[in-house]
């Protein structure tokens, strides 16, 4: 059997060399950065937790109904039939995303994604208010159960229902949502259920999983490679006034006098922007993927430069141009580029796109189709019979009620049993009906025209072509 060598460096930031999990206990650097970013933070969370709950034009703000195949935004509500609204959308987000990332790096999973949001503001919060420092914390992972990590857990379990439900609120009708919470689970198994699972996925997400969604699971990280460029503004170590790395010395008077030069750079090699990392990573060896952006490292390093008497910025938000040149860039240089350019434009065309589509998009689609079997019928009386099936899909926020009726066409009779045709709000209905008339006035074919209306904003003609003997 072949021995297997322990690798010299980490595969990834959250691995061991020998392979198994390293967790992640970054401790707290409460910089400007941090007050910034916990006041963003909070306020998404109570953005997060009140969307549901504010109603526009009587529907939620926000409402992506999955069975149903509506997905409300601010009080317009799209259907899955509305393919190049919702292809548009998602061109604009996927550009939004590369324009910010070309910007700002990945300055989204830094203040904005909730996965950081939660962790950093919430539940890692708890976890050093229950399991104390850093030495305390890896105490605890020695034993193999303490009452102070299961009152963590107990804690992390009811806060994984709490943000379940409020993320289910999201797909699900806060209505229908407080019914499943407030009545037995047999009357509602499946909605129990959905609730149930998710709530286990966000206790294993918190819990265990942690970091690894960042640094694995979140494929955001792989499109930074190709996203960014040396005039994006990241996170960075300031390597022309750090190296050659060293700790602090004091000179001799003797030296001060003769003006001997300091051998070693500003970084002291304290390794804080390391331990503050919730990702692992060292900032002093380059931008690397396992990077959110936090600005932890920023605000640590700030503290130490304070402590020696030496100016901030040695970890700092900047451009990777800026070292390779050893220049300070002005935003002008760092905001105008191509890509910076190109995106913006593709997104005015998105925009303009979207609201063309929108303008054109009626309150219902309506379609004829022919009916089932025989194309046609020779009645006993001679005359033609053919079959329509007319499907309407209601877009609007409200029941209506569809008339049919023939344009132009007196020598023919149309035979409708529910005329007009009741559809509720977002339903789809197919109803069938007949065209009945002479041979003579049918022929081997004929064009006709239908007319379906609801007797407010909707008049819609529609050919269809009958056929005869």
């Amino acid at each position: 059997m072949s021995e297997f060598q322990t690798p010299n460096e980490r595969v990834l930031s959250t691995l061991n060399l020998d392979g198994t999990r390293r967790w992640m206990r970054p401790v707290l650097a409460a910089g400007d950065f941090w007050k910034k970013r916990m006041i963003t933070g909070w306020a998404l969370i109570a953005l997060f937790v009140a969307l549901p709950l504010i109603q526009v034009g009587g529907k939620p703000s926000i409402l992506l109904d999955l069975p149903r195949r509506e997905f409300t935004f601010f009080g317009a509500t799209l259907l899955a039939t509305d393919t190049v609204l919702l292809m548009l959308g998602l061109l604009g987000i996927f550009l939004s995303v590369f324009l910010i990332t070309a910007l700002f790096g990945r300055a989204w999973c830094g203040w904005g994604c909730p996965q950081t949001v939660y962790m950093e503001f919430v539940f890692r919060p708890i976890e050093r208010l229950i399991e104390g420092s850093l030495k305390d914390q890896e105490k605890l992972d020695a034993k193999k159960l303490s009452g102070r990590r299961v009152l963590k857990w107990a804690i992390y379990a009811v806060l994984s229902v709490v943000l379940a439900n409020v993320f289910l609120a999201y797909f699900v009708r806060v209505e229908t949502l407080v019914h499943w919470i407030t009545s037995a689970p047999s009357e509602h198994p499946e909605g129990f259920a959905v609730v149930g699972i998710t709530s286990v996925m966000m206790f294993i997400d918190f819990a265990w999983f942690r970091d690894q969604m960042c640094v694995v699971a979140c494929p955001y990280a792989r499109l930074q490679s190709v996203l960014l460029d040396k005039r994006s503004l990241v996170v960075l170590y300031d390597s022309n006034r750090g190296e050659p790395r060293g700790k602090l010395q004091r000179k001799s008077v003797d030296e001060l006098a003769i003006g001997a030069v300091q051998e070693v750079g500003d970084c002291v090699d304290c390794a804080a922007c390391v331990r503050t990392c919730p990702t692992g990573i060292d900032i002093r060896n380059g931008l690397q993927l396992e990077c959110i952006s936090c600005t932890q490292c920023i605000d640590a390093c700030d503290a130490v430069m304070d402590k020696i008497k030496k100016p901030r910025g040695l970890v700092r938000y900047g451009a990777q141009q800026e070292i390779e040149d050893k220049v300070s860039m002005s935003a002008k240089h760092h905001l105008l580029r191509v890509r910076t350019a190109l995106y913006p434009l593709g997104l005015l065309i998105i925009g303009g796109l979207f609201l063309f589509a929108l303008t054109k998009r009626t309150n219902a689609e309506v379609n004829v189709l022919r009916g089932i079997g025989a194309p046609f019928v020779v009645m006993d009386s001679g005359d033609v019979q053919n079959t329509l099936r007319v499907k309407i899909h209601n877009h609007s926020g409200k029941d209506h009620a569809y008339q049919v009726t023939l344009n132009n066409a007196s020598d023919l009779q149309l035979v409708v049993p529910n005329n007009p045709i009741p559809v509720k709000a977002g339903e789809l209905r197919t109803e069938g009906m007949f065209v009945i008339g002479k041979a003579a006035a049918i022929g081997r074919g004929r064009d006709l025209e239908l007319v379906v209306d609801d007797g407010e904003t909707l008049k819609k003609t529609l050919t269809f072509r009958l056929l005869g003997p």
